[in-house]
């Protein structure tokens, strides 16, 4: 069983980029609609597509298991779908500690979060001072949730009072 242990921060300036190691860009499109059953992605990160199946367990915990697909196929399934999101990925490097920075393009424009993949819900993070709120089980800022209500269309956007 696959369990994706994550946490998600808002971020407060661009310090982050002087640890990036590397980048992507991705879409992904959703074949699901409910955050409260098992969510449905497909993801291209410009050269493999990857379907994903992903349960929200407690806390910050999910279900995740990911499969790689024919391009063929993905590029099929994607065309049918009008929830998409794009996104620039980073990898960054601090502390001993691989974190990943997403910052959304269109709808979702300039939308920018930082999350970290842990080994257990109790591990110890020393958080980088680039961070701003955390938005860990915040179900407004799930990427389903911004392909159904982009960030654009937000009427308030100070990120502050989440």
């Amino acid at each position: 069983m696959t369990l994706e242990i994550e946490r998600r921060f808002l971020i407060k300036n661009d310090h982050w980029k002087e640890f990036i190691t590397n980048k992507t860009s991705i879409e992904q499109g959703y074949l699901s609609y409910n955050l409260e059953d098992w969510i449905i992605r497909i993801r291209f990160n410009g050269k493999t597509f990857k379907i994903a199946l992903k349960k929200h367990i407690k806390n910050f915990t999910n279900y995740e298991y990911e499969y790689s697909i024919p391009n063929s196929e993905g590029e099929k399934i994607m065309a049918t779908l009008k929830n998409k999101i794009k996104k620039e990925r980073f990898f960054l490097e601090l502390d001993n500690k691989h974190w990943i920075v997403d910052c959304f393009k269109d709808k979702n424009f300039p939308l920018e979060i930082a999350e970290i993949e842990l080994t257990s819900e109790k591990e110890e993070v020393l958080l980088p001072p680039f961070l701003s709120r955390e938005i860990t089980g915040l179900k407004i800022f799930t990427n389903l949730s911004l392909t159904k209500y982009p960030f654009s269309q937000w009427e308030n956007k100070d990120l502050n009072c989440f």
